[in-house]
């Protein structure tokens, strides 16, 4: 009997730390690189396609990815599922969409990482990565500035977000990971210009 229970508690721990393992597999991250063509990421649907490429490239599968992007026709907090999302290490990003879009949100340097668990360049560092397309207000609402929907790669300006919550100023949008300042183009040039290089948010849906 001693021996059938220490069993069943043996097997019951097993499967209670194999669920919380895979309830901390990665569902966030930032691309480690863009398609190539500054802000034209193909659309959402090219966008999306991207961040399930490097997933997969990763080791990540099993799962529905989607870029944090807004555009005219859709906002990015209602792209992304509902959370909870964990960066490559485990570490929490947020537990809901509302944390996400609040204080309570995790994202810093120390954790907004590439599909590999490597860290962005933040301000500070050569080059200067922290510039992240996003097309959006601080709520996750669409903002005007999305590079044609994300299909612009010369003239016009997309929303950006810092990822190191670092900017030029102590202010609000300096420190905002997902609507700090548009940019001064849409071209691989202008992004990295401001301190960017095309890179975006991917989130897990599922």
């Amino acid at each position: 009997m001693k021996r059938l229970v220490l069993t069943v508690a043996i097997s019951t721990f097993a499967t209670l730390a194999g669920a919380q393992a895979q309830d901390n597999a990665m569902s966030f991250f930032i691309t480690s690189a863009g398609p190539g063509n500054g802000a034209d990421l193909g659309g959402l649907a090219g966008a999306d396609a991207h961040c399930a490429s490097l997933a997969a490239a990763a080791g990540a599968t099993g799962k529905t990815w989607r870029a944090y992007l807004s555009t005219d026709a859709e906002n990015a907090r209602d792209r992304i599922g509902t959370g909870p999302w964990y960066n490559a290490k485990g570490d929490k990003i947020a537990d809901n969409v509302a944390a996400l879009h609040s204080d309570a949100n995790a994202i810093n340097k120390q954790t907004g990482l590439d599909e590999n668990g490597a860290a962005i360049n933040g301000r500070g560092d050569q080059p200067n990565r922290h510039d992240i397309l996003t097309g959006s207000n601080p709520d996750g609402t669409a903002a005007a500035a999305t590079c044609a929907n994300w299909t612009a790669s010369g003239d016009g300006q997309a929303i950006v977000g810092h990822h190191d919550r670092m900017g030029l100023r102590d202010d609000a949008p300096s420190k905002s990971w997902n609507s700090s300042h548009p940019s001064r183009g849409c071209s691989q040039e202008a992004l990295r210009s401001t301190g960017g290089d095309g890179l975006f948010y991917c989130f897990a849906t599922d």
